[in-house]
């Protein structure tokens, strides 16, 4: 089987993971990041095969979906990937891309570094943060029935992961403890050039937001 055959694959195998998933993390999510991830990667010296699968199959499982258990979405690929007589150094490359990928507050330490895994953090923190990241935090605070904003609940910077995936903040929050703070961690300098417009319509928005809210006030 040929890599572009087992993308092909890949894409039929996340689609159908995906179909019932929340819509900040469905397969238009997927398919962003791995959109993104390839125009990255025509930048970087990278392994494309493996950006690829690793854009593809980073959130087929999200653990914020599942109390915090990665593995399941590293179980489910790992299988996936081995069905397709994927190799297995490829395998465990992607595997570590996902366990790594996400910003689980920013406080922790990545037990794994690679060129490809740079890529594919960088594409998916573009979706993060924008026009785009900002209805992905408002869609997923609504299904979480969180609060938009609260004046009273302040931004907290120094969550251990469990207390990030535990936190019930309103969304406003979210930009001040995640989204703000991505454009500065981008690992390529396409990347960095991606991050820098979107990461300003955010503080437009917030700008806005926030002359909204408080214009009645006396």
């Amino acid at each position: 089987m040929t890599d572009q055959e087992i993308i092909e694959k890949t894409i039929d195998f996340v689609k159908q993971e995906l179909q019932n998933a929340e819509g900040g993390h469905d397969w238009f999510h997927i398919e962003r990041v791995w959109k993104n991830a390839k125009k990255i990667a025509q930048s970087e010296s990278v392994n494309r095969f493996i950006v690829e699968l690793g854009a593809l199959l980073h959130d087929i499982a999200d653990h914020k979906f599942n109390d915090g258990d990665e593995s399941i979405g590293v179980n489910k690929a790992r299988k996936f990937l081995e069905s397709l007589s994927v190799e297995e150094n490829a395998i465990d490359h992607v595997v570590k891309i996902m366990l790594n990928i996400s910003f689980k507050g920013g406080n922790f330490s990545q037990a794994f570094s690679s060129e490809e895994l740079a890529v594919v953090q960088d594409a998916d923190r573009l979706d993060a943060i924008g026009a785009i990241g900002i209805a992905r935090a408002f869609n997923y605070g609504g299904f979480k029935g969180r609060e938009l904003y609260n004046s009273g609940i302040h931004p907290e910077f120094e969550m251990t992961v469990k207390q990030y995936q535990k936190s019930t903040a309103p969304t406003i929050n979210h930009f001040y403890e995640k989204l703000l703070l991505l454009k500065d961690r981008m690992n390529t300098e396409t990347g960095r050039k991606m991050a820098e417009q979107r990461h300003q319509f955010m503080e437009q928005y917030l700008e806005q937001f926030f002359k909204e809210w408080n214009e009645n006030e006396s």
